[in-house]
């Protein structure tokens, strides 16, 4: 076996840490929030570059701010407008200015639909004259100002609306929105929650056309949920939910002129059975950008269409032998000329295309991943993006010409690093942390990434942490069925590599996904922690599939989900089981979602290697998930019935020897509790003993009020009574 350091990082920490008190970490201070990072909220880059705007909170009278900030000084240049000036508008969640920064599109009372979908009530708040004045009185989805700031688009009740502030005309666009049968301008769950977009219409860049998307979704098959509540009876929320190898929505492209009162269905060509997971306006006011995909995925063409004629063009088309990632990276600069990424040569990069779709040469190159594009800075002709250059667990804010030449590393400090460029590029705010330093937002030069000044850091919480047993990520690699793979491992305070410990996973595996980084604590940490300082080692391992090495270690299991990963985690499992200091007769394993896909098979498949495991909300079957996830990666069950049944832990359970735990959301929209529910109908038949839990009407984030803390002390006590 082989196991080597990649840093020593965590070393110079616990030299920190050797005047630390030994304070235990608990689970109701993890999920009360005692150790929340600072952040900067809403920020938005003001047009002149040289200031920034935040969303702030007053905490004497409660109101919600809207302050702007001199970037070079950090001195606040004003408020620019305060809900306690607002009439009936106590505080607002977020905002969003019109491309002129004259108008403020301001939101309240926001209610939550699904994972990225809400509906609220919108306020329009005019700079100039301090007017304000509200959308609708009802609560709408997803508005947008046009580029000139003097019209709104939105969705109300599946039917898109256009209002005019100059002349006060409201226009409704479309009149067949029907629940559960016809949507227009918003996604419907599938996209929202595979494509990750739920605005489904754009503006042109003259402010005189929409574009939009039609979801037909009258023969998609219903799926429902009891939402229990607290009544006499429950109800039932039953919405269009397409699992894979049946109907999809049809989906369709409109055009609106709004100075013409026209609306036109655009005809893309002789597709069938296809995508539509993105439409964006080009330079060109007439010219509206659509990638079409088929349903496999594994082809996509990025189509031009006339306005004026609705006359469509192909001017690029991408193949791939699995699949193609869907981004919003695709940028139109003043020429119509457009930066495109794509992993066509085995790593995502950058690459720049002529406004006919020819190549005009390939930006970035290299063995490594682009993970971000930032944007293009015209003066300079620099792309500014986001890789891991510098080690596929560590992220790197770059400079690059168009050209692909002069390229810069702008940050400099190893861990990850993420940046928000000013509206002229000439400087950023780069958010910085790794698995020893919580969050540092600093003001950097756009051209050298030298840092200006400290905007905000976490020292306090730092300070807090210093009286606490905080046990450090030994960032390494394992060598598993002839691959290298990223690992984490946190191991008890008073290591002693001659005694035995207790072995416990963590994992998620799903494709393109990646749990082994070098970044700061989320809540999980914590609770990892806390197990260590209870005697636990608690070790993560990125299998085959998961993300940031190239497109071939990542689409390895596709077809074949759950097949190699889970051999992957039994390797690893196996192989650190026959080190001095574990105990390979106590390894447990856990995961949420796709992780407890994964768990429930490593417990059933390797009853030998894995004592115990946890799995949450977890896929049972892959027929039982969506089209749109589940066919990139498997193709549909009537074409590769195998890769679903082979793996499915449905099929397995007679495997079962460990302590099992099963835990699932009833009102979990995405993977469904019937995942669940078959999975233990399967045990029960098979006289296996098992423990689960159901949490009412919670969704997939099992989570609101003490739900979290609940099922970590469950989880938590389940650990400590099997492993």
């Amino acid at each position: 076996m082989k196991i080597t350091k990649l840093f020593f990082g965590f070393i110079v920490f616990i030299g920190l840490l050797t005047t630390a008190q030994d304070k235990a970490f608990t689970l109701e201070e993890i999920w009360g929030g005692a150790f929340r990072t600072e952040n900067l909220q809403s920020l938005h880059s003001m047009k002149n570059g040289t200031q920034y705007s935040v969303l702030e909170k007053d905490k004497v009278s409660g109101a919600t701010n809207i302050e702007v900030y001199n970037y070079e000084t950090g001195e606040k240049a004003k408020t620019l407008i305060s809900s306690s000036s607002i009439e009936g508008l106590d505080s607002f969640q977020g905002y969003a200015f019109s491309k002129d920064e004259n108008r403020i599109l301001l939101s309240s009372e926001m209610e939550q639909i699904y994972r990225r979908s809400s509906r609220g009530i919108y306020h329009i708040y005019d700079v100039p004259s301090n007017g304000v004045f509200k959308v609708s009185e009802k609560k709408i989805q997803s508005p947008m100002l046009s580029p000139d700031g003097n019209k709104i688009a939105y969705v109300q009740d599946n039917n898109i609306y256009m209002l005019n502030f100059v002349t006060g005309q409201e226009i409704q666009l479309t009149d067949d929105g029907k629940k559960n049968e016809i949507i227009n301008g918003i996604t419907d769950w599938v996209y929202e929650e595979e494509f990750s977009f739920v605005r489904a219409f754009d503006w042109s860049a003259d402010s005189n056309k929409i574009a939009f998307l039609r979801f037909d979704e009258k023969e998609v098959p219903e799926f429902s949920m009891d939402v229990y509540g607290k009544a006499l009876y429950q109800k039932q929320d039953v919405f269009k939910y397409p699992k894979a190898g049946e109907k999809n929505a049809k989906v369709s492209l409109f055009i609106a002129d709004i100075n013409a009162m026209a609306l036109d269905q655009v005809k893309l060509g002789e597709y069938k059975d296809f995508y539509i997971p993105r439409i964006k306006w080009t330079a060109n006011p007439d010219i509206l950008s659509v990638q079409v995909m088929n349903r496999h995925q594994n082809n996509l063409d990025l189509i031009f269409v006339d306005a004026k004629t609705k006359t469509p063009k192909v001017v690029l088309n991408e193949k791939d032998e699995a699949y193609i990632d869907i981004t919003d990276n695709l940028t139109f600069l003043e020429d119509n000329s457009f930066i495109w990424t794509s992993e066509k040569d085995g790593y995502n990069h950058i690459y720049h295309y002529a406004t006919t779709g020819e190549l005009i040469n390939q930006v970035t190159k290299g063995n490594w991943e682009v993970t971000q594009y930032y944007g293009y800075d015209k003066k300079n002709k620099k792309v500014l993006y986001q890789s891991v250059e510098n080690g596929n667990i560590n992220r790197d804010v770059y400079a690059i010409t168009l050209d692909g030449k002069d390229k810069k590393r702008l940050s400099t400090k190893e861990g990850i690093n993420d940046a928000e460029f000013s509206a002229d590029f000439s400087l950023y705010i780069n958010y910085f942390s790794n698995a020893t330093t919580p969050y540092e937002y600093t003001l950097n030069n756009g051209t050298t990434g030298k840092v200006i000044r400290e905007i905000k850091n976490n020292k306090t919480l730092l300070d807090n942490l210093a009286q606490y047993d905080v046990r450090p990520k030994e960032f390494s690699t394992i060598e598993v069925n002839g691959e290298t793979l990223n690992m984490w491992m946190i191991k008890p305070k008073d290591f002693d590599p001659k005694k035995k410990y207790p072995l416990f996973m963590y994992q998620y595996s799903g494709p393109g996904s990646q749990m082994v980084k070098n970044s700061w604590h989320r809540a999980n940490d914590y609770w990892y922690m806390m197990l260590a300082q209870q005697g636990y080692i608690v070790a993560c391992i990125d299998g085959k599939g998961t993300g940031f090495k190239g497109a071939k270690f990542k689409k390895a299991t596709q077809n074949d989900l759950g097949n190699l990963e889970v051999q992957d985690q039994i390797a690893a499992a196996k192989q650190l089981g026959a080190l001095e200091y574990i105990d390979a007769a106590r390894i447990g394993i856990w995961g949420w979602s796709y992780g407890g896909f994964m768990s429930s098979n490593c417990l059933f498949k390797a009853p030998n290697t894995f004592k115990m495991a946890i799995a949450v909300a977890p896929v049972t079957s892959w027929r039982f998930y969506d089209t749109i996830y589940t066919e990139r990666y498997l193709m549909t069950p009537q074409e590769n019935a195998k890769g679903y049944d082979s793996n499915s832990p449905i099929n397995f359970v007679d495997g079962l020897k460990g302590k099992f735990l099963l835990v699932h959301g009833s009102a979990d929209d995405n993977v469904h509790v019937q995942n669940t529910m078959q999975l233990v109908e399967a045990l029960v038949q098979a006289n296996k003993d098992f423990d689960w839990a159901i949490y009412p009407d919670k969704n997939h984030g099992i989570y609101g009020g003490n739900t979290r803390l609940h099922l970590y002390n469950k989880m938590t006590n389940f650990i400590k009574e099997n492993l």
